[in-house]
Formats: C-alpha cells, sequence, structure tokens
C-alpha cells in the first residue's frame, strides 16, 4: 500500500485510486439520489482491490440498483483506520487475524440483469490474478473476491471463475485468485466513501481489468466495456520501433486532457510520443504487465516496454524526471538530479561555435541561443543571457557557499550557477554543465 495514497484517503483530500475507476469530467457530478429497491432485487458482495472504482464501474451496469463500497469476512472491527493498522501489522509478523478486503455490495434487479451479467462485469473490470493485491494497492485488504448468498450464488462464481480462466489462459495470464466465499461478516465503509468519484471526479482514469473478455459475454458488460477495450492499437509501422513513448488514455479523462495541456502541447523532447485509446500496444510490441490507469505513459525500446509512468496530477518535473532517468547516462543523471557538477574541460560544448540552440537534454525546451555563448576560461559552457522564460534561479548554500543555482524551467533540472562576472550587456556568466545540454544547429 502506497503511504502517499493512505495519508491522502486518511485525510480525506482530494485522492487518486490506482485502479481500474472509470474516468469522470472536470465538473463534479451530482451523487445519484437514492433508489427504491423492489422486493425480488438480489445483491453479492465483490471486491475488486479500491472500492472506490469498483462502486462506479459496478454501477454503470444495467439493471444494477445500488451500489455500497464497504468491508467483508475480516476477523477484526471494520473501520478504515483499524484496516490499515492492522495491514500494516500483518506485514510486519505482530498479527495474524484475517483482514477484510474492501468490496463493494452490489444490489440489483434480476429481471433486468442476472447474476452472471453481473459476474462478467466483475471479471472483466479487474485482475483478479494479482493475489493481495490490484495494481499499485498491495495488501490482503485488496484481494479479489466474491462473497455470496446461498448455494445457487456460489455456483454461478464457481462457473464463471471456470470460463473466464480459460480465456485468462489463452491469453498467457496466471491463474486466478479471487477468493469465492459465502458472506460471513459485513460491514458498510464510511460515509465519505461512498460515491467517492462522484464526489472527488479528479483522479486517474481506469482501462478496466486485463483486456479479456468474459467467452461469450455479449450481454449489458459487454455493452459497456470502456473504450480502451474497444479501440484499435497504434500501428506499429506509425511509430520509432528503436525508442517510442505512448500515453495511453481514455475517453472523458480529465487528467489526460491536463496531461496534454501541459505536456503533450509543448512536446519538443528528442523522444517521439503518440498517444492511445486502446489498452493494448501495437501488434507485436509488449506490455510488461497489463494498464489498469490512465494517463499511463509507456516508454518502448525495440518494441518492448522498457519503463512507465503512472497516472499525472499536475507536476510535470516529476513526470520529467521519470524520463530523463531513463535517457540520461549515470554521469547526467548525478549532475542534473543530485546537483552534481562535471569536472571542467571535460564537458561538451566547450568549442561549440556553430549557429543553434542549446536545449534541455530531457523536454528539449531552448535554454541558450549560441549567440549568448562566450569563452570564460573556466572549462564550462558559459553564457550571458538564457532564452527568455527558460530557466529559475534558487539558492545554493550548499558545500560552504553562497551560490545563485540554475535550473530549466520546463524539467527542472541543475544545469549549473550563475555569477556577476560576465561581459556586457547583462554581466552575468551562466556556467552550464555541457553534459546537460544538447545542441540543435539551425537549420542551413
Amino acid at each position: 500500500m502506497s503511504l502517499g495514497r493512505s495519508l491522502q484517503r486518511a485525510m480525506l483530500s482530494i485522492l487518486s485510486c490506482f485502479l481500474l475507476a472509470a474516468c469522470a469530467d472536470d465538473k463534479p457530478a451530482a451523487v445519484a439520489k437514492p433508489v427504491e429497491i423492489p422486493d425480488n432485487a438480489e445483491s453479492i458482495v465483490l471486491g475488486m482491490g479500491c472500492f472506490w472504482g469498483a462502486e462506479k464501474r459496478m454501477a454503470a451496469l444495467p439493471g444494477v440498483l445500488d451500489v455500497e463500497s464497504g468491508y467483508a469476512n475480516g476477523e477484526i472491527p471494520a473501520t478504515y483506520e483499524a484496516i490499515l493498522a492492522h495491514e500494516k501489522a500483518l506485514r510486519a509478523g505482530k498479527a495474524s487475524q484475517r483482514n477484510h478486503a474492501e468490496v463493494v455490495r452490489v444490489t440489483f434487479d434480476p429481471a433486468v440483469v442476472d447474476l452472471e451479467k453481473v459476474l462478467i462485469q466483475f471479471w472483466e473490470n479487474h485482475d483478479p490474478t494479482q493475489g493481495d493485491r490490484q495494481g499499485n494497492d498491495v495488501g490482503s485488504n485488496y484481494r479479489s473476491a466474491i462473497y455470496t448468498h446461498g448455494e445457487a450464488q456460489q455456483a454461478v462464481a464457481l462457473r464463471t471463475r471456470a470460463i473466464y480462466q480459460q480465456a485468462l489462459s489463452a491469453k498467457g495470464f496466471g491463474s486466478i485468485t479471487t477468493e469465492i466465499a459465502p458472506l460471513h461478516n459485513y460491514q458498510a465503509a464510511e460515509a465519505y466513501h461512498q460515491d467517492y468519484l462522484q464526489k472527488n471526479p479528479k483522479g486517474y482514469c481506469g482501462l478496466g481489468g486485463t483486456g479479456v473478455k468474459y467467452p461469450g459475454g455479449q450481454g449489458a458488460a459487454s455493452a459497456i466495456a470502456p473504450a480502451a477495450a474497444k479501440a484499435a492499437p497504434l500501428d506499429a509501422a506509425r511509430l520509432d520501433f528503436a525508442r517510442q513513448l505512448i500515453v495511453f488514455e481514455a475517453e472523458d479523462c480529465a487528467y489526460c486532457r491536463k496531461f496534454k495541456a501541459d505536456v503533450l502541447d509543448h512536446w519538443q523532447s528528442p523522444v517521439a510520443v503518440a498517444r492511445s485509446l486502446s489498452s493494448l500496444p501495437p501488434a507485436g510490441w509488449s506490455l510488461e504487465k497489463p494498464l489498469f490507469a490512465t494517463p499511463t505513459i509507456v516508454l518502448f525500446a525495440k518494441g518492448r516496454e522498457v519503463s512507465r509512468y503512472t497516472g499525472y496530477d499536475g507536476d510535470t518535473q516529476r513526470f520529467w524526471q521519470w524520463l530523463g532517468y531513463q535517457l540520461l547516462t549515470p554521469e547526467q543523471q548525478r549532475i542534473a538530479f543530485a546537483q552534481g557538477t562535471e569536472r571542467a574541460f571535460t564537458g561538451s560544448h566547450l568549442d561549440e561555435k556553430r549557429a543553434g540552440t542549446f536545449v534541455d537534454p530531457v523536454s528539449g525546451a531552448p535554454l541558450f541561443r549560441s549567440d549568448s555563448k562566450f569563452e570564460s576560461g573556466t572549462g564550462w559552457p558559459s553564457f550571458f543571457t538564457p532564452v527568455e522564460g527558460a530557466i529559475t534561479l534558487h539558492e545554493d548554500r550548499s558545500l560552504g557557499m553562497r551560490r545563485v543555482e540554475v535550473r530549466s524551467a520546463s524539467s527542472g533540472i541543475h544545469l549549473g550557477h550563475v555569477f556577476d562576472d560576465g561581459p556586457p550587456p547583462t554581466y552575468k556568466r551562466y556556467c552550464i554543465n555541457g553534459k546537460v545540454l544538447r545542441f540543435v544547429p539551425d537549420a542551413p
């Protein structure tokens, strides 16, 4: 379990569910009014990991009357704080009682949707092979589970599991770990967990499970399957096989749009980037594991995933740091992310005199023009002025000195320092590590 996520949820702030949550629009949706439950309604309790996304996904199925977040089949007091504390104790070997699972109680009208279709929705919208986890959420409280009322429900659960296991095995997935057992202990979750993604719509957007369809599942579950499962994968012939970024998105995803506005609309990085509404990679390319949230940015090299960045909350420099660790050499990383300094006269571009622009090696954003470069004799590339808006300045008191650090405004990487002993007209000397500059010559 992520400590940041746990603290955020405990503090009731605007949070992100790293799972299969359907993406909400930017505008907060009104919480649905209570629905009258008919006498013939049935219910079943399902664990799909984080109950926020499970609640929203299951509620989208026609015929479902109500979905309630809760806790089930544990042996401790059923409160959110108690469950988190108990899971920590279990990991440390200081407890042995069974923890509750985060679940949703799904109430449905069997005249509109039968239990099999409800369970098709369940199987298709999470990864039931992960054991005590779901995506980034790790712990027995995130286990996949079906808790039943009576032998008839138990039989349908076991039958659908067997059918879906065949489909998963055919696609290379492992054994289903879903616990199927009678419901013996259920408690509704705290009020702030109910309809959470309606009340707090900004967050990570789910792509839905493994992408493996339930055999013959042509009912309501298939009709509302995520757009990502229907969209065609990108054409590999149009991509850079050697090195390619793909941004996996979902329709109506607020943070996908934010990532596009913050990053993609200004893309100058040397790495090719493409966007996809499919949860599948291009034909012949491979993901290390299924996607569970959007936006997910995956770096491929020679058609294979080498790294991924899941979710985006507006922290552009955190994204560029992730990409920088994939693109830069260890020496460049030391300079860029640990405020390192190359030895004098060992860096790049000391003798570069061509007309052109020195750019950020990660984001590709312009930093200095060559006509502002001058020979300082210090052993580092020196400039008397940066491109407007290209850098930020920060006080640096390291090494017992008081200096002014220079960072790239786009990616936040460390570039060097600025001093007041430069030539006119600025009288500044931007002393920059050449190893964190990339030179782009002007077109002839």
